[in-house]
């Protein structure tokens, strides 16, 4: 870790050396296995053992890693194709991540109003509370001042409702604006699912005003919720979807998938990538969705959420001055606490328990889609032992 800290910009507050993982488990570099809760950041549905999906990515590496854009690939045409048959979008577009499926989305729903009007100021709604990702683009949609202020000034043309509150959304349309962008299960701002009626409403504000409804899913989507994607559970198709973590399920790869009538404004020239869509990618995401319709990864999480959520709310129960509140959807689901999350956290860390934070005092619980109850059994066995000590 010394080592390391020596070479890399201080970006993170890293602090275990893991070195391989086994099931829903990781162990380090002293043999110590954790249980983890997080999935790398709700990236790894599919836990750290499926040798099919292993085996997939060695055979592609053999055949062809990259050969651009320029040219097709089997793997890719196939990774569009279930892409876009469990979204319903019409066209993907792959990239290396979720940060660049949301500047490309942004760019597609500005190309989109320019088409209609060059004079368009392409003003785009987001969230209050948001996060995108942390490119210029991104950072300039994301509703958390903290993150924005230092690298100011962003793309301009940006205002922020509350998340939830209809009205506010409403308050800020104007003639020029081109989308309303919110993620479909707020993330880092506290595990916050969406209204039906706030999101049935932008719905029907977007399609009464020929404004680009954008939904962020790259961390709420991919069976996360018990559904291929969040906004199935609403009865909505955005206009524009992204996507990204568990898409990949630890091959980093994203995309950002729309309509035939948004999609077909952008033309060759308006965007590019050098690695998005490569053959890798395509053959880790083609693999992904195999593996999730054999294996019904989706179902087994909505059958599962149930008892995670029953066993959080247990925790809540017993200790109501420490746990505030627990939410969420699916396998996505976040506990409040009425003290700094980093603190328990870490002693969870030293328990053997891997778990991640959205702010400052919430725990997010995103998990392998695979876990079982004995494992949801064993993190909450820890949690209570680190509640007690406190």
């Amino acid at each position: 870790m010394k080592d390391f800290e020596q070479h890399l910009i201080h970006t993170y507050n890293r602090s275990v050396v893991f070195d391989q993982g086994e099931d829903v488990y990781l162990v380090d570099t002293d043999g110590k296995k954790y249980l983890d809760m997080g999935a790398g950041i709700a990236v790894s549905a599919l836990g750290y053992s499926n040798t099919e999906f292993k085996e997939a990515l060695k055979t592609q590496i053999d055949k062809l890693i990259h050969v651009s854009n320029l040219y097709y690939t089997e793997p890719v045409i196939k990774a569009s194709e279930y892409l876009s048959e469990k979204s319903g979008m019409d066209r993907v577009f792959f990239t290396n991540s979720g940060t660049e499926a949301i500047e490309g989305a942004i760019k597609l729903a500005r190309k989109y109003a320019y088409n209609k009007n060059p004079e368009s100021k392409g003003e785009i709604i987001a969230m209050n509370h948001s996060f995108h990702g942390r490119s210029m683009g991104a950072l300039s949609v994301t509703g958390t001042e903290h993150y924005r202020t230092p690298f100011e000034p962003l793309i301009g043309g940006v205002s922020f409702a509350d998340y939830n509150d209809l009205d506010s959304v409403k308050n800020l349309v104007t003639e020029d604006t081109c989308a309303i962008l919110l993620e479909t299960l707020q993330g880092e701002g506290g595990i916050y699912p969406a209204d039906e009626a706030f999101i049935k409403g932008i719905r029907k504000l977007c399609d009464e005003k020929d404004i680009v409804m954008i939904l962020d899913e790259i961390q709420c989507g991919m069976g996360r919720t018990g559904k291929y994607f969040t906004f199935e559970h609403y009865g909505i198709r955005p206009d524009i979807l992204t996507t990204a973590k568990a898409l990949g399920c630890g091959f980093p790869v994203g995309a950002f998938a729309a309509v035939e009538k948004v999609a077909s404004a952008m033309v060759p020239g308006d965007h590019g990538t050098t690695y998005g869509g490569n053959p890798l990618a395509g053959a880790a995401v083609c693999k992904v969705f195999e593996i999730f319709e054999k294996e019904k990864i989706v179902e087994h999480a909505a059958e599962i959420a149930p008892y995670l959520t029953d066993k959080l709310n247990g925790l809540k129960e017993k200790y109501p001055e420490l746990i505030k509140d627990c939410r969420g959807l699916g396998l996505m689901q976040g506990m409040e606490l009425t003290i700094p999350a980093a603190d328990v956290v870490k002693k969870a860390l030293e328990k053997g328990l891997v778990l991640i934070s959205a702010g400052t005092n919430i725990i997010r619980f995103v998990p392998p889609l695979i876990i079982k109850e004995e494992h949801i059994d064993a993190c909450c066995e820890i949690l209570d032992s680190v509640f007690a000590s406190n």
